[in-house]
């Protein structure tokens, strides 16, 4: 294999989730809701990785109590990765969701017993001061958080806790996995349809087209990142995941959808610095 093909490959799945918002805002804005779109773009995406999932079930059959625990928190993290990119602002949403660096450090050491060094704490305090900025002292004190700004927060720790249960059992195939996480988040959507809209309106056909067209967008980027992170070194690999919040800053400002006021831009390179901090550590 190339020395250089994982790299790209990590690259450009990191450039596609940074530039997610923008299928995801051309959709809403034809008519296609949050919850619906989820269904139909990780249902395709999860129907593309069936196949294989069955054809590996001898392997992950011990663990098929973890790839349920994967199918809820990646589901929920996709969900509200969706619905939050959606209807809130892309750099406030992408950086919340940026804080895995503190959430892996914390849970890391409660449910892997990895320890906490000096760079793990630097870490953790960049990455909560830098929400705190975020998110400023008015609504902090007031604890009158936006919806959106709960759920890219939300989305940020229920992604770290797949994460490690991805660490956790590495006797499961990686694909098996990640169709789980795809599949997971189809039935997540279904049930909230369900439960909180039965009587939505169902979405056009070329709305529908255009959700399964970015469930293929999600496939390729979720491929993309596991085959980059699978054949490179855990140092370099997390430094070049860290390309999708860039461009989703930069994209989102250049666009003109998202102003950074000073505060917000301290508070999104520290959040930044977070992500560094925690890259670098593995070297």
């Amino acid at each position: 294999m190339r020395p250089a093909l994982p790299a790209t490959a990590l690259v450009l799945a990191a450039a596609l989730w940074g530039l997610a918002w923008l299928p995801l805002r051309a959709l809403h804005d034809i008519g296609m809701a949050g919850w619906p779109l989820a269904f139909i773009a990780f249902g395709t995406a999860g129907g593309c990785l069936l196949p294989l999932l069955l054809r590996q079930r001898a392997q992950w059959r011990a663990d098929r109590r973890w790839l349920l625990l994967i199918a809820l928190l990646g589901g929920w993290a996709n969900l509200a990765f969706t619905t939050a990119m959606i209807h809130g602002e892309v750099v406030r949403v992408m950086a919340l969701f940026y804080l895995l660096p503190a959430w892996g450090a914390i849970g890391g050491r409660l449910f892997l017993g990895e320890q906490i060094d000096a760079a793990r704490i630097a870490c953790v305090i960049a990455a909560l001061s830098g929400a705190a900025l975020i998110l400023g002292a008015e609504a902090l004190l007031t604890l009158r958080v936006h919806w959106t700004d709960l759920l890219a927060i939300s989305c940020g720790l229920a992604f770290t806790g797949n994460n490690l249960v991805f660490r956790a059992r590495q006797g499961a195939p990686v694909a098996s996995k990640s169709a789980a996480m795809l599949l997971g988040t189809a039935a997540l959507a279904a049930l909230a349809l369900l439960a909180l809209s039965p009587t939505t309106t169902p979405p056009s056909a070329a709305a529908m087209a255009g959700a399964a067209g970015y469930g293929l967008w999600a496939l390729l980027a979720t491929t993309g990142m596991q085959f980059g992170v699978t054949h490179m070194a855990a140092a370099r690999a997390s430094i070049l995941i860290i390309f999708e919040l860039i461009v989703a800053v930069l994209s989102a400002v250049l666009l003109g959808e998202d102003e950074l006021s000073a505060r917000e831009a301290a508070g999104v390179a520290l959040v930044l610095l977070a992500a560094i901090i925690e890259a670098r550590r593995a070297t």
